[in-house]
């Protein structure tokens, strides 16, 4: 089978199989090509922010828990006033 595909299409076989050769090539590349120097700059972080960070996240946890709190309780003394 293929005799005949050489035979019949020689012309796209040729584009194919440099097509094939440039596609190996370029993901080769990828791999060799040297990474270019990144600009690593240094980061500082305050641990006083970090730490306002924790304690606004902590109260918004609260809150959230005493308003779901309150919720489920007032659904609870509805649903027992309906039915009763």
């Amino acid at each position: 089978m293929s005799k005949f595909a050489n035979s019949v299409i020689p012309w796209l076989n040729e584009a194919m199989k440099s097509t094939g050769i440039n596609v190996k090539e370029k993901l080769i590349a990828k791999y060799l090509v040297q990474d270019k120097q990144k600009n690593i700059s240094t980061k500082s972080t305050d641990i006083n922010v970090l730490l306002n960070r924790v304690k606004l996240d902590q109260k918004n946890e609260a809150r959230k828990k005493l308003y779901f709190s309150a919720a489920a309780s007032t659904g609870l003394i509805l649903f027992g006033l309906i039915i009763f």
